[in-house]
Parts: structure tokens; sequence; C-alpha cells
């Protein structure tokens, strides 16, 4: 929908595109997909991934989008070293191509498709904690201007998206962001409690509304991981009628 031209997705369009000019265009880029579970952490490893259409009943045009960006097999290997070294067993898959999660954000931060990537998958176990320790392992890559995207949404409620919005529900949506925005955010928070916060995020307000089942969630847990701190800064946005927050570290 935002590379059709869909009117409920043009501030993130726009937020994307002031991420992409903000920081210094990447030599490869991480991505952590909200699209891809699998019961270990799996990396993407072919060195030209297919793009993978991975939703239905969208007109014809959603399933001609090109993004030939390549693969990066070698950094695909690093990253299943790393997290093998730091005890958390994961796999490489070269057939898998790039999903949505991939394909939609990049395409709008970085049309020209010239940046190598590689896809990391979900725990199907959609444990917090589990996924905040992905993000620790990957804090040690050694690779000069590497960029972690994680893929996901701060609000994803598909049946609250094409319900009628009331204030009962706009507050719900309102109060999960706003202690969204504070955890990630507030340097006053140590990162004991940040982790805490993020590990134990079902317990925030209207937390189940909002994330009826997290594996949306999850691509922040990992970069969270990453960076061990509050965001350098964060956008609040409107998409199809909801409060969402982007996160950048």
């Amino acid at each position: 929908m935002p590379l059709l031209g869909d009117d409920g997705h043009k501030e993130m369009v726009e937020n994307l595109k002031i991420i992409a000019a903000k920081i210094a265009k990447p030599l490869a880029i991480i991505l952590i997909s909200a699209h891809w579970e699998k019961a270990i952490p799996t990396i993407t490893q072919g060195a030209n991934p297919s793009l993978v259409y991975d939703y239905y009943g969208f007109p014809k045009q959603a399933y001609e989008i090109q993004y030939p960006a390549p693969g990066d097999p070698n950094l695909a290997q690093t990253v299943f070293s790393l997290l093998s070294d730091k005890g958390i067993e994961s796999a490489l898959d070269d057939k898998r191509g790039f999903d949505h999660g991939l394909f939609v954000p990049l395409k709008i931060m970085y049309p020209e498709a010239d940046l190598p990537c590689i896809q990391l998958s979900l725990v199907d176990s959609l444990n917090a904690r589990e996924h905040i320790k992905i993000g620790e392992a990957l804090s040690g890559l050694e690779y000069k201007n590497l960029l972690v995207i994680g893929s996901g949404f701060s609000f994803h409620n598909m049946k609250a998206f094409f319900a009628p919005s009331t204030t009962e529900t706009q507050s719900m949506n309102e109060s999960f962001e706003q202690w969204l925005i504070d955890t990630c955010s507030n340097p006053k928070i140590n990162e004991i409690e940040r982790t805490n916060r993020l590990v134990n995020w079902q317990n925030a307000p209207s937390a189940r509304y909002c994330h009826p089942r997290e594996e949306h969630l999850l691509p922040l847990h990992v970069c969270y991981g990453v960076a061990k701190r509050a965001c350098k800064d964060f956008f609040e946005l409107n998409i199809l009628g909801k409060k969402a927050s982007v996160y950048l570290w």
C-alpha cells in the first residue's frame, strides 16, 4: 500500500525518506522482518534473492514490484558465526527471498536497490527476551557502516485498522504509544529497567489491543538489543488512521 500511493501511508513514506536522508548511506543492511518466523534465527544467504510476495488480495501492481538488491553471503555467514559464538543456534537459508518487510521500506529509502541486504527471521516462540539477546549478539558485529532495521509496526491490530475509531480505541492506541516512546527514548530509565519493560511489554497499557500477536513488535526488541541505550530520535506518525512510532538509534 505505501508503494501504490495509498493516502493512509503518506506519513510513513515521508518519514522513511527523512530517515534515509538523516543517516549516512550504509554499506550493507541487516533487516529483521516481522513477516518471517522460524524455530531458530535464520539468515538469508542467497547472492541474488528473489522477492516473496507474501500477501494476497491486492491489485495486480502489488505483484509486479521489483527490488533487485543483492544479497550478502559473506555477511550472512558472519552473522551465523557470531550467533553461534554467543551460544545462539541459528541457520542459513540460501533459497529464501526478500519479503515485503524488506522491499517495501527499502524501495522508499534506497530506490536504487544497490545495497547488499540480508534478512534475519524472528524466532517463532515470540519470546521478547530471546529477541533482545539476538540483538545483543549482533552488537558484536565488526562491520563498517552497517544499518540494522527492525521492520515491523508499533501498532498492529488488523481488525482495528478497518473498524470505526472510537474515543476508547483512540485512547488505547495512544496510551500504548506513549508507553513505548517513553520506554525507548527516556534517558532517565536505566538499561535494566528498559530491558525489563520491553521483556514484559504485555503489561503496558492496552498492549494486547495494539498487538493481539506480537510479531510486529519484536523487530524493535532486536534493535534495542543491538543498541542497549535510549534511542537517538523517535518519530510519531499517523498510519491508516492509527498512531504509530519509529525509533532511530
